[in-house]
This record gives C-alpha cells, sequence and structure tokens, in this order.
C-alpha cells in the first residue's frame, strides 16, 4: 500500500511539473497579409530560436483580416501589406520591410508591355484578345484578387477602378495562386507581389513582371521610390499590445533579420525611399 501511495504521488508531481512546463510557455499569434506571412514566418522561426519557450503560429487571410483580428483581439499582430486607412487610426503600425506590385504574364507571351489605358481595358472586358494588344489571336484570361485583399485594393486605385468594374474569368487569393495560375496558363494576366514575383522568376518559374507606368518591376525602382505601386509590409497591433507581442515587432525591426528580408525580396524598412 505504501509503495502505491509513493508511485501516486510520484505522479501527481509529474503531471503538476508537466502542468508548469507548459503554463511556462508563451504564444504569440499572427494573421493577415499573405505577402507578408512569408517573411513573418522566417523571423519567427529565428525568434523561437532565441527564446525557446515561444511558440509563434502565422496565418494568412489577407490585410483585412489583420486588422480584424488585431482589434478583436484573435490575433497579437495583424500583418498588412499597406499603410493603414484613415478608419483604422486606432491601430499601430510598424513597418518592417517595402514591396511593390507589379502586372505578370506567362513567359511565353509575345506582350513585353502594356499602358495604363490598355491595362484597364483588359480588367473591365474592354480588350479581350492578345491580337488587339500585340500577342497570339486567343482570348486573355484575367486572373483578380478576392476581396480583402490588400493588392487588389492598391491595384484598383492605381488604375481607378472599382472592383465591381472588373471583369475577371479567375478570382484568386494569396499571390502564390495568382503566380501558379499564370504560370500554369500562357493566356493569363495577373498582379502579385513584386517580391514574391521575383523571387519565383529567379527559381524558374515560367512568370515575367512587366512595367508599370514604363518603370521597370524591380526591387531597386521600389527601393529608389520610382516604382508607381510600392507599399509597406506592417505588423499591426492595438495600444493594448502584449510585451511578447512588442518583443517580436522589435526584433522583427532590427538589423538581424536584414539578410531574411532581402532572401524574400523585400526591400529592408531602414533602406532610403
Amino acid at each position: 500500500m505504501k509503495r502505491i501511495c509513493t508511485v501516486i504521488a510520484s505522479l501527481m508531481i509529474a503531471i503538476s511539473l508537466a502542468g508548469c512546463s507548459q503554463s511556462s510557455s508563451e504564444k504569440l499569434v499572427l494573421t493577415g497579409s499573405s505577402t507578408v506571412a512569408p517573411l513573418v514566418a522566417e523571423i519567427a522561426k529565428r525568434f523561437e530560436a532565441l527564446n525557446p519557450d515561444v511558440r509563434i503560429d502565422v496565418q494568412t487571410g489577407g490585410s483585412s483580416r489583420g486588422v480584424n483580428d488585431a482589434r478583436k483581439g484573435l490575433a497579437d499582430v495583424g500583418m498588412v501589406s499597406r499603410g493603414l486607412k484613415v478608419s483604422e487610426a486606432d491601430l499601430r503600425t510598424n513597418t518592417i520591410a517595402w514591396d511593390g506590385i507589379t502586372l505578370i504574364l506567362h513567359k511565353d507571351n509575345p506582350v513585353q508591355s502594356l499602358s495604363k489605358n490598355h491595362i484597364v481595358d483588359v480588367y473591365t472586358g474592354k480588350i479581350k484578345n492578345w491580337k488587339d494588344l500585340g500577342g497570339v489571336d486567343s482570348p486573355i484570361v484575367v486572373v483578380n484578387k478576392a476581396e480583402g485583399r490588400s493588392t487588389l485594393e492598391l491595384f484598383l486605385k492605381h488604375f481607378g477602378l472599382k472592383n465591381s468594374e472588373v471583369n475577371a474569368d479567375i478570382i484568386i487569393g494569396d499571390n502564390q495562386q495568382g503566380l501558379k495560375t499564370v504560370e500554369g496558363n500562357p493566356l493569363a494576366i495577373g498582379y502579385v507581389s513584386i517580391g514574391a514575383a521575383a523571387y519565383e522568376a529567379e527559381n524558374g518559374a515560367s512568370i515575367k513582371l512587366l512595367p508599370v507606368d514604363g518603370v521597370q518591376a524591380t526591387l531597386k525602382n521600389v527601393e529608389l521610390g520610382v516604382f508607381p505601386i510600392a507599399r509597406p509590409l506592417n505588423l499591426v497591433t492595438t495600444e493594448n499590445s502584449t510585451p511578447l507581442a512588442k518583443r517580436f515587432i522589435e526584433y522583427a525591426q532590427s538589423q538581424d533579420v536584414g539578410d531574411l528580408v532581402q532572401e524574400q525580396f523585400f526591400i529592408a524598412a531602414n533602406a532610403n525611399k
């Protein structure tokens, strides 16, 4: 009987210690932009390595989700790939990198550039065949972004369009969907993050980046501030953000992750603009 009591006591101590160990770990949840997420995921891995008791969960869903989740306390930090709106002034923004948005085509498409008017006409359905743009005699497959994506908002703003005016054949969510859709269809046109597109093109994807307003879609032009559709990649919080969230954001803005920013084909937040 004494032995049984000893075993039970030992088990209770073990369970108690396990519970203490579990409760001592900290968790951070980030949701939002699919453009920001791959960079944040890499930063999170390095942060976890430096802080073994921290677990970081990175989820996508679009910049609007990042804003809403941060406000409602569903996420500790929201990921937003644009500047905050006037209506979002209750949130605090922290820029970790810069990016741009550009049009992409399949690399076998003979079209090398499109004017602003051409792009508007393509996306509103006024131009429906590539032959009218110097391409093959085949219908244009228009790829558009889903609601809630900051890439959509910035694209529409730059080209003076409303989403209701867009005549899309395919609606996609994140950058990877857009890239794979265009790579898999020589007749498609879409728009994505320059960073994401440059990374995929560098690694053999069958896509090409088009100039916008006559400016080549390069990270250097984003850095110089001459590319027409540039945007900050932000981490946003409420005023009541946790100490852990503040520590992570500070780390994400530090020079310790500059190599990760470069590897993800973005421009560091402290680069000259």
